[in-house]
């Protein structure tokens, strides 16, 4: 069992499919349907699939006071664990890195392999500059603002040329009908988040999966992760920050390809 005392599982949770268990958390702004929805029944075929809906996403309340990201990792791992997982593989996209790595230096017992996609340990001032934007944006309550500052932070120029102009309008649209409610709360965690002292604490098999075209998370952080977990593999995918949009496909495989060399 692990040290630490988990909470209640209080979090809307999604549960799929059967086998090794795999917790995701999903990224800032989001859900797990938005982050993960292209690849869900993919990773559903050959795991258990367990993951939560941060404050403010999917059916979880909203919060009224700021996240913390040690609330947000026990959550994660308490919905595992209420489903029956004793143990997991944890897979982090973007701002749900930082709180599958806190998961798993917090719960060393129940983490069986770790994948990061997109994501960072701190973040740098590009990255942060952006994100205070956002969440001004954000605050604002005007989805369609959101979502047209972020189409272009986080879709390649490959990605956004290859749209003719209805179909750029229409995705735009689309993007801003998911915009969770939380997002103010999202962004303002990611702007202080730091697991940097976590990191060598992190003693299981770890696949870095680089958007090399990441103009949201800079690469150059995921460089940071990769070198500073103890024998971390780096994986690139030739994205941008959302590789469920660009290359599902590849971005599946990279993942389940990395998890069938270290099942539970």
């Amino acid at each position: 069992m692990s040290e630490r005392t988990l909470p209640e599982a209080t979090f809307a949770r999604t549960v799929l499919g059967s086998g090794p268990g795999l917790v995701l958390a999903h990224g800032a702004g989001s859900s797990v349907s938005n982050t993960y929805g292209p690849i869900l029944e993919g990773l559903a075929a050959r795991h258990t699939v367990v993951s939560v809906d941060y404050p403010g996403s999917g059916d979880t309340p909203r919060s009224t006071t700021p996240l913390d990201i040690n609330d947000l990792a026990d959550q994660l791992v308490a919905a595992a664990v209420a489903e029956g997982l004793g143990t997991f593989a944890l897979h982090g996209y973007s701002l749900g890195g930082p709180i599958a790595i806190r998961a798993a230096a917090r719960h060393p017992e129940r983490v069986t392999a770790l994948v990061l996609t997109a994501t960072m340990a701190y973040p740098n001032n590009q990255q942060a500059l952006t994100i205070r934007v956002w969440r001004k944006l954000a605050a604002t309550g005007d989805r369609r603002l959101v979502s047209e500052f972020l189409f272009p932070h986080a879709l390649s120029p490959q990605a956004i040329e290859s749209m003719p102009a209805e179909q750029l309008e229409e995705a735009i649209t689309y993007a801003a009908a998911e915009v969770a409610d939380g997002t103010p709360e999202h962004a303002e965690l990611a702007t202080r988040i730091d697991v940097r002292d976590d990191l060598a604490a992190i003693r299981v098999p770890t696949l870095v999966i680089s958007t090399t075209v990441d103009h949201l998370v800079p690469p150059a952080l995921h460089r940071y992760l990769a070198e500073n977990i103890d024998g971390a593999q780096l994986a690139e995918i030739p994205t941008s920050h959302l590789p469920m949009v660009e290359l599902p496909e590849e971005w599946q495989k990279l993942i389940t390809d990395f998890l069938d060399q270290h099942s539970a």
